[in-house]
C-alpha cells in the first residue's frame, strides 16, 4: 500500500500522474475559488467566521468529486 502511495506521489511531482495536468489545475482552482467566495459571502451575511468556514469547507469538499469525476490518469 505504501509503495502505491509513493509511486503516485512520485508521478505527481514528475507531472506524469494525470493525462491533462492543465485540467487538474483548472478544476482545483474552480473548487478553491468557489470555497473562498462562499466563505466570504457567508461571513458577510452575518454568520460567525467559524461557521462560515465550516460550511464552506464542507461544500467545497463535497464539490471535489464532481469536479474531478472526468480526470484521466496516465
Amino acid at each position: 500500500m505504501i509503495d502505491m502511495f509513493m509511486n503516485s506521489v512520485t508521478l505527481f511531482f514528475q507531472g506524469k500522474l494525470f493525462k491533462e495536468p492543465g485540467k487538474v489545475f483548472r478544476q482545483t482552482l474552480i473548487g478553491a475559488v468557489t470555497t473562498a467566495i462562499l466563505c466570504v459571502v457567508l461571513a458577510n451575511i452575518g454568520l460567525t467566521l467559524w461557521i462560515a468556514v465550516l460550511v464552506s469547507a464542507f461544500v467545497g469538499g463535497a464539490l471535489q468529486p464532481w469536479l474531478f469525476k472526468d480526470l484521466k490518469y496516465s
